[in-house]
């Protein structure tokens, strides 16, 4: 039996149909841990399980909670090394970018004055993201000057977090981009997301269609993977003339609108990949036991003393 610990904000399509996999399975046994509803001490294991899935819809909750399960010796899935790389964009894009792979120029800036000299730089059309966000939100495609002016200093009243500026290069993408589903460094399908706005998140009124694998598209996605840490990942890119570039990596992708769409079983490949690590993580430290009891009962046997001849 594998104790799977299934860490949630609220059950979304996603939770759900995860869930229902889950528990299909007869030599599965599921932990419901909602990051809202109980508090953690970090000098305790919070759940005996053999690995959590990570499906906070709070990147920081997401992140400390997988840090404790990982402190007492839980493997989760995805780790938080991989939660953080994906779940900022700014790091996302500097791996990226120090790795070779595709993707949109990015300049930082932590002040107003120098975010408008970032912008007047990187040319318009540009995009201001947070750091930190998903779905599409607080994103701004500015157009003009006078637009950057009054765009940068509404975030700077924000707050502080909002005073970090990522100005991203703006990629005249064909009414799409590509989302596309990486386990265990396989992609295992694609899906178009098409919109008449520039932003074509599902969650925004995309629609999904299918988008199929191509030799360009299954290396760029598996480097992006390797590079990210692996695991359970959603790569968006964008067609570009020169070929794809990588946009961003989620770490805990949403797929409701992609199972029809591809043809994939998405939450059974994602479960099977989740036992696979349990089944792993197990198996390690089954023989490290092994290993120490033998050093103990090694040490434990009498001496014989040697004679001499």
């Amino acid at each position: 039996m594998i104790r799977v610990g299934f860490l949630y904000s609220r059950l979304r399509v996603e939770e759900k149909l995860l869930l229902k996999e889950l528990e299909s399975r007869l030599n599965i046994e599921v932990i419901r841990i909602n990051d809202g509803k109980q508090y953690f001490d970090i000098s305790q294991l919070p759940a005996d399980v053999d690995v959590l899935l990570e499906r906070s819809i709070s990147h920081s909750r997401g992140l400390y909670v997988s840090r404790l399960f990982e402190a007492h010796g839980v493997p989760v899935v995805n780790p938080s090394a991989v939660a953080e790389k994906c779940g900022d964009k700014y790091i996302t894009s500097q791996i990226l970018e120090s790795a070779g792979i595709p993707t949109p120029r990015v300049f930082m800036a932590f002040d107003s004055k120098t975010a408008l000299d970032a912008t007047d730089s990187m040319g318009y059309p540009c995009v201001l993201k947070p750091v930190v966000g998903s779905w599409g939100r607080l994103l701004a495609k500015v157009n003009s000057h006078e637009m950057a002016e009054a765009m940068i200093e509404h975030k700077a009243s924000l707050g502080v977090n909002h005073k970090i500026f990522y100005v991203q290069e703006y990629i005249n993408k064909p009414g799409r981009d590509i989302r596309a589903f990486v386990i265990g460094g396989e992609v295992i399908g694609a899906i178009y997301r098409s919109s008449e706005n520039w932003i074509t998140n599902t969650a925004r009124g995309g629609v999904a269609t299918n988008c199929s694998l191509t030799p360009n598209l299954e290396k760029i996605c598996k480097d992006t993977a390797e590079v990210m840490g692996g695991g359970l990942l959603a790569v968006d890119l964008f067609e570009t003339e020169e070929g794809f570039t990588v946009n961003e990596v989620n770490h805990t992708m949403e797929f409701r609108n992609s199972i029809e769409t591809t043809g994939v079983n998405i939450p059974a490949r994602m479960v099977d990949y989740i036992v696979e690590e349990a089944k792993r993580e197990k198996a390690k430290k089954r023989i490290a036991r092994d290993n120490w009891q033998l050093r103990i009962a090694t040490r434990s046997q009498p001496q014989i003393p040697h004679r001499q001849s």
